[in-house]
């Protein structure tokens, strides 16, 4: 819980913050960055970098924390088996 719940708070804050900027800024947002490209649609892009960093931050700590918990899981239920009678 110490890594998913404060990754899905912002992560649901970022997520909401385009359309909460689009509504109360759009000057802001139509600003040109690149060419055409303006700051809303960047922001719309940055969304799909933001999810995939969030989800290899989430599959490193799954992949050391976890499987160190689903190990020892597995270690104490093994040892708590009755012999086949």
């Amino acid at each position: 819980m110490r890594f998913v719940l404060p990754a899905t708070v912002f992560f649901l804050v970022y997520y909401f913050l385009l359309p909460l900027l689009n509504g109360l800024a759009p000057e802001l947002m139509r600003t040109d960055v690149v060419g055409h490209v303006n700051i809303a649609y960047l922001f719309a892009l940055s969304q799909f970098f933001v999810a995939w960093v969030l989800a290899w931050f989430y599959i490193r700590r799954a992949n050391s924390l976890f499987d160190r918990l689903a190990a020892t899981v597995r270690e104490r239920a093994a040892r708590g088996r009755r012999p086949a009678e």
